[in-house]
């Protein structure tokens, strides 16, 4: 039986709101390195940017794992099988632990050479390669808050990882101010400072999210050996989840790359431009607007994996276009406020009119486009994912952006020879591709389904 309309938007509200504030809030670890160092000049801001560009590939990766994870979560939970919670936990746990040793060893071992691939300015190239050895001290802690972000927002309680990242925002952003223009007796450290303060604050979110996280939400059932755990878990079924959502964000953030690649050849200021003045992040995708509509894609794959779970389809589809109704609306408040507060923003770092003026242009292009930005978000990310319908978001992403997205890119920029804003706007309109794909295959309703138990009902803390 469906939910009335005020029932529904207050379970929304209860689990999109925390988890948009915490999207907002790890967002705002690269937004306080960004804004501060763009103080320091256009070379810092571009470096920082592009060693993050290459994060996010890992970064991305990491959230593949995470959302396979919260779909098997949350429909396990449906199923009141919390053996196979358990199971879907520590198998994504172990695997995102391997995933972040390679990147890390990659970076620290790398570095230039990643950074050569990105922008042909030597200043610009050491400047990224020197932050981006110190960042990947991030990727272990990232990997294991990410789970048991996962893992707390399937359990409906949201609000203890916003604690924690409450608690790491304000020392991210403590220590940048001391470590970066050398406060309290320190020397300035610049870029190093930065890089030091976000892999500290890291370091201390997933600390906090240990300490606070209840044991009752991993207890083992009865007669469960803890060695067994692993080895009865359906890996079969797991892959078939896993590869696409890998597959997919790896061409998603490739692509992305690619992107960066373009604007790093056109010119340093056309680089420092996209990414040290516009607003971008690894986690969720572009900016810190679209952090704070975040919250209703990671509302969308719990709730509606919960009630594919229970085998309630009828009231999943219904649920579905409830919350791409409040997305779209989001997203139109959020165009309009970019169009409005666009010359504000800019106005926080300290570079070149010119890149001001082209800064103004990119956001003006960036709120055109993000209303499709946001229903793909919510679509891809949250809706066609509960299903466990993974290889259609596979399909979609791949075709929006190496047959539309990345061929734009390359003819605005290097044929066409068009202004950034213009190369931005034009690779942008994959977001319209996609969304129509989406639209089409939500519609179809194949998307809807339930994974199997594979263990009898245990009982739920």
């Amino acid at each position: 039986m469906m939910k009335s309309n005020d029932h529904f938007f207050q379970s929304v509200y209860a689990l999109a709101i925390p988890v948009a504030l915490q999207s907002m809030l790890q967002s705002s670890f690269s937004m306080v390195d960004q804004i501060m160092i763009g103080q320091l000049g256009e070379i810092q801001v571009a470096g920082v940017g592009l060693a993050g560009k290459f994060a996010s590939i890992y970064a991305v990766l990491i959230s593949a794992i995470g959302a396979a994870a919260g779909i098997m979560i949350s429909q396990y939970l449906g199923q009141e099988n919390n053996r196979g919670v358990r199971r879907s936990f520590f198998a994504n746990l172990l695997l995102s632990g391997g995933i972040a040793g390679i990147f890390t060893a990659v970076c620290i071992l790398f570095p230039e050479r990643i950074m050569g691939a990105y922008t042909r300015d030597a200043q610009t190239r050491q400047t990224a390669a020197e932050y981006l050895a110190l960042i990947s001290g991030t990727f272990v802690p990232m990997a294991g808050a990410a789970l048991l972000s996962t893992l707390l927002r399937c359990r409906e309680r949201p609000r203890l990882p916003l604690y924690a990242s409450i608690a790491a925002a304000l020392l991210n952003t403590g220590l940048n101010y001391i470590l970066i223009f050398g406060k309290l007796g320190l020397a300035p450290m610049g870029i190093k400072g930065a890089a030091i303060a976000t892999v500290l604050s890291q370091c201390e979110n997933l600390l906090l999210m240990l300490l606070m996280l209840p044991r009752a939400l991993l207890a083992r059932t009865e007669n469960e050996p803890q060695r067994a755990l692993l080895a009865q878990f359906h890996w079969r079924q797991y892959l078939s989840l896993l590869l696409p959502l890998l597959v997919c964000e790896a061409m998603w953030s490739l692509g992305e790359n690619v992107y960066a690649a373009i604007y790093g050849h056109i010119s340093t200021d056309a680089s420092a431009a996209k990414f040290g003045c516009f607003i971008s992040t690894a986690a969720d995708r572009i900016d810190g607007g679209i952090g704070a509509l975040c919250g209703l894609s990671q509302a969308a794959g719990v709730i509606i994996g919960k009630r594919l779970g229970r085998g309630e389809t009828e009231d999943a589809y219904w649920a579905a276009k409830r919350l791409l109704i409040y997305g779209l609306a989001g997203a139109l408040m959020l165009s309009v406020a970019v169009m409005l507060l666009n010359g504000v923003y800019v106005k926080l770092y300290q570079v070149e009119e010119t890149v001001k003026a082209t800064t103004r242009q990119l956001l003006f292009a960036y709120a055109l486009v993000v209303p499709f930005k946001v229903l793909n978000m919510i679509l891809g990310g949250g809706i066609l994912r509960g299903g466990g319908q993974t290889k259609y978001v596979m399909f979609i992403d791949g075709i929006g952006t190496w047959c539309c997205g990345v061929p734009l890119g390359l003819l605005s920029a290097f044929v066409l020879h068009l202004p950034v804003a213009w190369v931005y706007f034009l690779l942008s309109l994959e977001e319209c591709l996609r969304f129509g794909f989406s639209m089409a295959v939500f519609r179809r309703k194949k998307w809807m389904r339930r994974l199997d138990a594979g263990a009898q009902p245990s009982g739920l803390p």
